[in-house]
């Protein structure tokens, strides 16, 4: 017997016990089609006259999308033991093979991922340390209906590391570097126009890249950007001497290459990736490889010193007011390094269409909450899908 009641604003449905007993990989298709049907209208057909569940509610100019608990609660409903749903459709996706590729971009060897062969294309900008196999629970859903790209910035993952000592006069590493990256990409690999899709620090790089090549990009979605809350403007103007003696000893001391040493460990990355994310038992052993293991390339440590001592160029107010293309801002709530009080205030901004708020997530939910991110990410680009081609 089904029943229903409501709570600040969300029907709460009475559910018998009913649990699917689906493989990982199943569970995640599962979750996935969960989200994928909350962002859609969708009636009940215990009652067949009502739709249920609003896209989100807001409170305080926030649009929070319904917890995990909640959206799987309500879709037991229409899901049956057989591994199928309602409308005759199976709850088993067949993943879209991933294919990884090296690009020449300015003589460097630049890795990416690719998956499916029809629909807009988007392309995946990972955050500081990582590289694209942190979309690797997005990349197969995604690819069913868009043409996905997910690029290895310079510098991180398993493209190549230039030090940057070489370029003297010159910071290499900036995000003016890998928003011309992008750009190129689009133009020399992805052929068309595309949207970016960003995590952290991806997030300035796909703003820095839509403000320097307005016609390549369609729309921005940044999901956790970085508030870059320790750029030398944020500083008071007493800190910033010792920022920059900071800096230096980092860059030119042995103190640098210390530093990184006691961080480039299995445990510390587990750590760091436990403080950043709300669920720990989503900081899995596969995770931390992921991030780890092209940190102790050769090159590495030069990029990763470099980047922590760059406390100037863009902030994400700055390029904001520049965006000619629509842009959504997601936000996982239980972020402890860019706290949502100060990123809710991107909202004021012209270009950007809507602020949600993604619950019981930390600094990536992209990776914490594939379930709730990647119909997000759908019905973004379902939104804005009508650009004309690029010609080069």
């Amino acid at each position: 017997m089904v029943s229903t009641a409501t709570r600040n604003g969300y029907p709460v449905l009475r559910l018998p016990v009913l649990r699917p007993r689906l493989s990982s990989t199943r569970r995640l298709d599962w979750r996935n089609e969960c989200g994928r049907r909350f962002l859609e209208p969708h009636t009940l057909s215990s009652s067949g006259n009502h739709s249920i569940y609003p896209l989100s509610e807001r409170t305080n100019d926030r649009k929070y999308l319904p917890s995990p608990r909640i959206l799987t609660r309500a879709f037991l409903n229409e899901y049956s033991v057989s591994d199928g749903f309602e409308d005759g459709t199976s709850a088993q996706r067949v993943d879209a093979q991933v294919q990884n590729r090296k690009w020449n971009w300015r003589g460097y060897s630049i890795r990416f991922q690719c998956s499916g062969e029809s629909g807009p294309a988007l392309v995946l900008i990972h955050g500081f340390g990582a590289n694209s196999d942190h979309w690797r629970k997005n990349i197969p859903f995604l690819a069913k209906s868009h043409r996905v790209y997910s690029i290895d910035l310079i510098g991180y993952g398993y493209s190549d590391k230039p030090n940057p000592r070489d370029f003297e006069g010159a910071s290499f590493y900036t995000f003016e570097t890998w928003a011309a990256q992008i750009n190129d990409f689009c133009l020399e690999v992805v052929k068309d126009k595309a949207f970016f899709i960003c995590n952290s620090i991806g997030g300035v790089v796909g703003l820095q890249a839509a403000v320097m090549q307005p016609d390549i990009c369609r729309g921005v979605m940044v999901i956790n950007i970085s508030l870059r809350l320790l750029h030398i403007k944020k500083q008071p103007w007493y800190g910033k001497p010792l920022i920059r003696s900071f800096q230096n000893l980092l860059r030119n001391t042995p103190v640098g290459r210390f530093f990184f040493q006691s961080v480039a460990t299995a445990e510390s990355v587990k750590s760091i990736l436990r403080q950043c994310y709300h669920d720990p038992d989503q900081v899995t052993d596969e995770l931390v490889q992921i991030i780890l293991q092209p940190g102790l390339e050769p090159g590495a440590a030069d990029v990763f010193l470099e980047f922590i001592c760059y406390s100037g160029g863009p902030l994400p107010e700055d390029l904001l007011p520049q965006v000619k293309c629509p842009v959504l801002v997601a936000w996982g709530d239980k972020d402890p390094w860019e706290p949502i009080e100060l990123g809710s205030q991107f909202r004021n901004f012209e270009a950007v269409e809507d602020f949600v708020v993604i619950p019981d997530a930390g600094h990536c939910p992209q990776d914490e909450a594939p379930h709730l991110v990647n119909p997000l990410v759908e019905s973004f680009v379902a939104r804005h899908a009508t650009a004309t081609p690029l010609t080069a």
